[in-house]
């Protein structure tokens, strides 16, 4: 059964930090390019960063560039987000999701993703 769970969201105040994991089932998980992307209510989803299958190349959005940073574990099928300098614009619902791709060395947040976890809240909040 192929599945993807999020977890580590919750309230956090400005400046603070916060750790998502991404923990996947069922996938071969070094095939897969992975992403984060976020939901604000009554915003469009907007992609927050990738990392490659392999190599660990990553993108950014300029809205979290020099504050979160994607890491991806191949050997417990997890995926990361660490998440500094938080602010109260960064709340939302956070996805990750995974694209098979042949591309070893690079990601897209323009790629169509083939699968999605359930999503995980974070909300910034004094």
């Amino acid at each position: 059964q192929l599945q993807l769970v999020e977890s580590g969201g919750g309230l956090v105040q400005p400046g603070g930090s916060l750790r998502l994991s991404c923990k996947a089932s069922g996938f071969s998980f070094g095939n897969y390019a992975i992403g984060w992307f976020r939901q604000a209510p009554g915003k469009e989803r907007e992609g927050v960063s990738c990392i490659s299958r392999r190599y660990d190349t990553t993108k950014y959005s300029d809205s979290v560039m020099g504050r979160f940073t994607i890491s991806r574990d191949n050997a417990k099928n997890t995926v990361y987000l660490q998440m500094n300098s938080l602010k109260p614009e960064d709340t939302a619902v956070y996805y990750c999701a995974l694209v098979q791709t042949n591309h070893q060395v690079m990601c897209s947040l323009q790629w169509t993703y083939d699968y999605w976890g359930q999503g995980t809240q974070v909300t910034v909040s004094s």
